[in-house]
């Protein structure tokens, strides 16, 4: 494990005035998307639609790296050259989702268990030597009556841990994902609960598995009402305490925090990372790692026609501004009109 190679590449992913691009939706995902524009989801259309998101001209002055789909990461430009190599001469890190989904969890009733550990070793190395510098792994954690549970809570953060140090093996900066999922109707209070329950028994496994806390990146939610809750909060409260839950839980040596969209719209995502960013009082790079809330406008301008190309490159890279702008806390909402 090179220390500082991991420690170097952390850094560059997460500091502002950059953030991810997550482009690494599986291909049912991408599927539900392109149903929005009536497009039919072929292997030419994604791959029509990965080269109009990576050749958006100054893409590269605000987005620090792009996470891949398996498909994705082996498939090339119309001049034949690969992705990852059109990404690396903009100076773009290109990274990988290597998880295989969120399955039903046996033993608990509604929750998941985020699988894909089996031959992880053995992609990680083909990964690295297709161009792959980091990794991203994604747990689902939901909240109901009776959840999370101790026992889906414990057994995904020890699969982030065992992912995180097998990623680090190769020299490769693991994202680790535990997403506190929005949809119900619980409270700011009770995310906050969860998610630092959740947080601490992350940690717990990263260190017992011996990960190196200066090499990773942390992917969490925000602490945010539940969709269907009636008390949606101010973007001021959401922003203290998502802090504070960090403050609280994660250790200073982890170079950055990359948050989640989790579905929140494009705005209200940005100006929540916006306010975060205007005290500075924490030790880590907060910045963004937005999938939905980057890439929604550009597939409703594209609409799957080679006539709008360049507008849904400019959807993008407006997007990408203005959250880059808030991971310097100078992004204000008067700047969506213009």
């Amino acid at each position: 494990m090179d220390k500082k190679k991991l420690s170097e590449i952390a850094n560059i992913l997460s500091a502002s005035p950059k953030g991810i691009l997550a482009a690494d939706e599986s291909t049912g995902t991408i599927t539900k998307r392109f149903d929005q524009i009536n497009l039919k989801s072929t292997f030419e259309t994604r791959r029509k639609y990965r080269e109009l998101l990576f050749t958006t001209n100054e893409l590269e002055k605000y987005i620090s790296g792009v996470i891949l789909y398996d498909e994705t990461i082996k498939q090339e430009d119309s001049s034949g050259e690969r992705f990852t190599s059109l990404l690396k001469k903009k100076n773009i890190q290109s990274g990988i989702k290597v998880d295989a989904g969120a399955k039903e969890l046996i033993g608990s009733k509604g929750e998941y268990i985020t699988e894909g550990l089996d031959n992880l070793s053995q992609r990680m190395f083909e990964y690295s030597n297709m161009g792959a510098t980091f990794a991203k792994w994604r747990a689902v954690i939901s909240i109901g009556e009776s959840a999370p549970s101790e026992y889906c809570i414990e057994l995904n953060s020890h699969a982030l841990a065992r992912y995180a140090r097998i990623v680090q093996h190769y020299n490769m900066v693991p994202i680790v994902e535990p997403e506190i999922l929005m949809d119900g109707s619980h409270s700011l209070e009770k995310c906050y609960e969860v998610t630092s329950k959740t947080l601490k028994s992350l940690f717990s496994h990263l260190n017992f598995q011996g990960v190196y806390l200066g090499g990773i990146l942390l992917k969490p939610n925000m602490i945010i009402s539940g969709i269907d809750s009636k008390e949606q909060s101010s973007v001021k409260d959401v922003s203290k305490n998502t802090i504070n839950c960090l403050k609280q839980n994660v250790p200073d040596e982890v170079p950055g925090i990359v948050f989640l969209s989790g579905g929140q719209n494009n705005d209200l995502a940005t100006s929540h990372l916006n306010e975060m960013n205007i005290t500075r009082e924490f030790a880590w790079n907060l910045s963004f790692s937005y999938g939905r809330a980057l890439q929604q406008p550009v597939i409703l301008s594209w609409k799957g026609q080679d006539e709008n190309k360049l507008k849904a490159q400019n959807e993008l890279l407006k997007r990408s501004r203005l959250n880059s702008l808030a991971t310097t806390g100078n992004y204000s909402i008067e700047m969506e009109k213009i």
